[in-house]
């Protein structure tokens, strides 16, 4: 019986489990609910819809449900380079036609996009009969754990494969459900945590006796560590921006409680304290990174999360009442960050030998050592890692401390963000290229490069047997990555990289049963403890692929270049020949 790719499965039922989790019974009624020009990326003629209806007579569910086109012949991908006019792409309001809304099978279907597909939909959690997420993993050999939840930062790549296949009530669903999360409250032992805080997953019970479902929350308090979850309300800013301009529906983004959410969780981001840096603090195991790794400060990952939410909640918040205040202080905040980002966390080849030649105990405003880094600090193999031609940005950059680590997710969204300049960008590239068995190996993407082992991983980590060496966050390979990956390489104009990924992907990933991650210096094992039929993995490879075959779905997720934050820098964005 061949596959619907566009029918839900029946509802997934959850198990209850012993933790304590703060509930709540949601009491909803069931029908509740600068410039970049792709010009040589995508075909700029107006798409057609198939019938003379617009999009307020007729739903994309109606049109996807007529069944695909004939596919289109292959798009020259190498030879193109990212435009500037991100902004265009994408909202059906702007696209007047096309046979049908969604044509990604202009290469030749690979075997596992069917399984991927029907994988994904078995993931699928409901909650009064309507989809609101996909659980984590699905691996009947392992103990759930936390694994049977809906995370928000999980379920991202699955949100943007069912806004690209054109399934956008499930994504609608999810904003929803985790914006009414956000407003009960959220204690931890005597301790009640900010108002804006975003749930880091929850999970549906259903009760078959009661015939009732239970929505419930963790914000930390069940985490390993008990870390709150700083990425998730970035996490589902981006996500509110990716749905408004997939579907070009803006009254969800303009409810009140939505822009009171985002204003939620801006407070918590732009209060006033006694930083002296425009970077967000924060605890170690605090976003994807979620045990003890070394990341306490201003992780990477975090800083271009808070950048790209900055972004799209200035694009989607309304100027009236508060909005107008919030507008103010996100042009500051940004302007700040992307100076302070651009200048003191990136590195090349010219950063790297003026960091070298740093003088320390330097004082007043005209200090060039500005955070007192020892030069003997550095460690040694970044000096054979970094190439000529070729730069990232680093880890973390604090008081007499610069984590020269690589961490894939941050370089990557700091590209989707344009916080990275088109130069450091390319520059990024560059470095993946460059260093490709290193940051990609067999099976793609290391989180992070490199490892830590023997005495510094015991003190780093606490001796987590699960961050091992080349395992897990410490240096393990993510298959999911593979979709921010694809998605840099687009807008960098770099394409061939994320092609060149994707098919080492598929000559293992379906075969190992869409493992969690990989182990090893290549990423050749399949993890020690890896979850198999992981959600993300699944997720991560069909929006990749949908993103390289149709490069105009890029338009929900990256942001052009805003040239009002362009400072001239002072320090060299990269070596060119």
């Amino acid at each position: 019986m061949p596959f619907n790719m566009y029918s839900f499965p029946k509802p997934l039922t959850l198990e209850t489990t012993s933790e304590a989790l703060w509930k709540t019974n949601d009491s909803h009624a069931p029908g509740d609910n600068g410039s970049v020009d792709f010009g040589k990326l995508m075909d700029p003629r107006p798409r057609q819809l198939e019938s003379h209806h617009s999009l307020d007579e007729r739903s994309l569910n109606d049109i996807i449900s007529s069944g695909l086109s004939s596919p289109r012949p292959p798009r020259q991908l190498e030879t193109v380079k990212s435009s500037e006019c991100l902004e265009a792409l994408l909202s059906p309001s702007i696209r007047t036609s096309v046979s049908t809304p969604r044509e990604y099978h202009a290469f030749e279907p690979h075997p596992m996009i069917a399984d991927a597909w029907e994988a994904l939909r078995k993931s699928v959690v409901y909650f009064r009969e309507k989809p609101v997420g996909t659980i984590a993993a699905l691996d009947p050999t392992e103990d759930s754990l936390n694994y049977n939840q809906v995370f928000v930062r999980d379920f991202v790549p699955s949100a943007l494969a069912f806004l690209m296949n054109g399934e956008p009530e499930i994504v609608k669903n999810f904003l929803l459900k985790a914006l009414r999360l956000q407003s009960i409250e959220k204690r931890i032992d005597c301790f009640t945590l900010g108002e804006g805080v975003m749930p880091a997953s929850f999970k549906v019970l259903h009760d078959p006796v009661r015939k009732t479902d239970t929505m419930i929350a963790d914000f930390g308090e069940s985490a390993i560590g008990r870390v709150a979850p700083v990425d998730s309300g970035f996490w589902w800013i981006i996500l509110l921006r990716a749905y408004t301009k997939s579907t070009g529906d803006h009254t969800l983004a303009d409810m009140a409680d939505c822009q009171r959410g985002m204003r939620l969780i801006l407070t918590l981001c732009l209060a006033d304290g006694f930083d002296t840096f425009p970077t967000l603090l924060c605890a170690d195991g605090c976003c994807m990174v979620d045990r003890r790794m070394g990341i306490y400060g201003y992780p990477i990952e975090i800083q271009s999360l808070f950048f790209m939410a900055l972004r799209s909640a200035k694009s989607l918040m309304k100027p009236e009442g508060e909005g107008k205040e919030f507008l103010e202080r996100i042009d500051k905040r940004l302007h700040a960050l992307s100076f302070h980002m651009r200048e003191y966390f990136w590195l090349d080849h010219v950063q790297l030998n003026n960091i070298y030649r740093f003088k320390t105990e330097e004082y007043s405003h005209t200090a060039v050592n500005k955070f007192n880094v020892i030069p003997d600090s550095i460690p040694d193999w970044i000096f054979d890692f970094l190439p000529l031609k070729g730069g990232f940005f680093i880890g973390n950059v604090s008081p007499a401390r610069m984590d020269f680590r690589w961490f894939a997710i941050g370089n990557f969204m700091a590209i989707l963000s344009s916080l990275a300049t088109s130069e450091q960008a390319s520059a990024i590239m560059d470095l993946m290229e460059e260093r490709w068995e290193e940051l990609v190996g067999d099976m793609p993407l290391k989180v992070s490069y490199p490892a830590m082992e023997g005495h510094e991983w015991r003190i780093v980590t606490g001796c987590d047997p699960k961050n091992t060496r080349w395992s897990y966050h410490n240096a393990g390979s993510w298959p999911v990555i593979l979709w921010m990956l694809t998605a840099a390489c687009i807008k960098a104009g770099r394409p061939q990289i994320a092609r060149r990924a994707i098919e080492q992907v598929e000559t293992r990933l379906s075969k190992d049963q869409w493992p969690e991650y990989y182990d090893g210096k290549l990423g050749r094992y399949v993890g020690k403890q890896a979850r198999k039929f992981q959600t993300w993995s699944i997720a991560g490879y069909l929006v990749a692929k949908m993103m390289l075959e149709d490069p105009s779905h890029l338009g929900m997720i990256g942001l052009e270049e805003d040239r009002k934050m362009k400072p001239q820098l002072t320090r060299s964005a990269s070596w060119t020949a």
